[in-house]
């Protein structure tokens, strides 16, 4: 959340009521349905906000949303609480856009960078990137979202979740259950790969 003085603009976390969001969690797991719907209305938007840059469509990412809260609803007394609750539904959301895009053989296009091995450290600066904080045109912002969408799901999934959803290098990588090196360069290689869309399109206009 950002608040604004001015010209100045200010980052603020949100912060959650974690003794109230066990309670209705524990409450969930007894299958109760206003519980539950608590739970939907703090966090179906933040879902769907990340599930609509992994999927083609609104109408997908609106059924795949749905989906999501139903598998976590039929799944709730698995959850363990060794992750938020936040993490456990992105991650849910995260297989279920995998999978769509596997059965549909819509395998986004893989940018034309190499992942460093597996749990390889790269030292990223855990800085967000804030297009929204420029002064950009619409065509432009086209381009940064074909570049997002040009990207592998790895690699979107975590420039999404860390620059949009403002999660933590160590949230990501309990969600993707992957190193939190893997997470900084898969980082690394999404905002790489952004900066060559962005200096191929400057390159074009000048």
């Amino acid at each position: 959340m950002e608040l604004c003085f001015g010209a100045a603009r200010v980052k603020v976390r949100e912060t959650r009521d974690f003794a109230a969001e066990d309670a209705i969690v524990d409450r969930c797991r007894k299958q109760d349905f206003e519980a539950f719907g608590k739970l939907v209305d703090a966090y179906q938007n933040r879902v769907f906000g990340f599930v609509r840059r992994m999927v083609p469509s609104l109408e997908e990412a609106a059924d795949v949303t749905q989906e999501v809260f139903i598998k976590a609803f039929q799944n709730f007394a698995r959850f363990d609480g060794r992750c938020s609750v936040r993490t456990w539904l992105f991650r849910i959301a995260y297989h279920l856009c995998v999978d769509r895009a596997r059965k549909n053989d819509r395998s986004p296009s893989e940018v034309a960078l190499v992942d460093p091995t597996e749990g390889e450290e790269i030292d990223v600066a855990d800085t967000r990137w804030q297009p929204e904080q420029m002064v950009i045109d619409a065509e432009l912002m086209t381009i940064i979202e074909e570049g997002i969408n040009s990207m592998s799901e790895k690699l979107r999934s975590v420039l999404i979740l860390h620059d949009k959803e403002d999660m933590s290098y160590e949230e990501i990588a309990q969600m993707l259950d992957v190193p939190i090196g893997t997470v900084k360069s898969r980082l690394f290689l999404a905002r790489a790969h952004l900066q060559d869309v962005l200096k191929r399109y400057t390159e074009v206009g000048a």
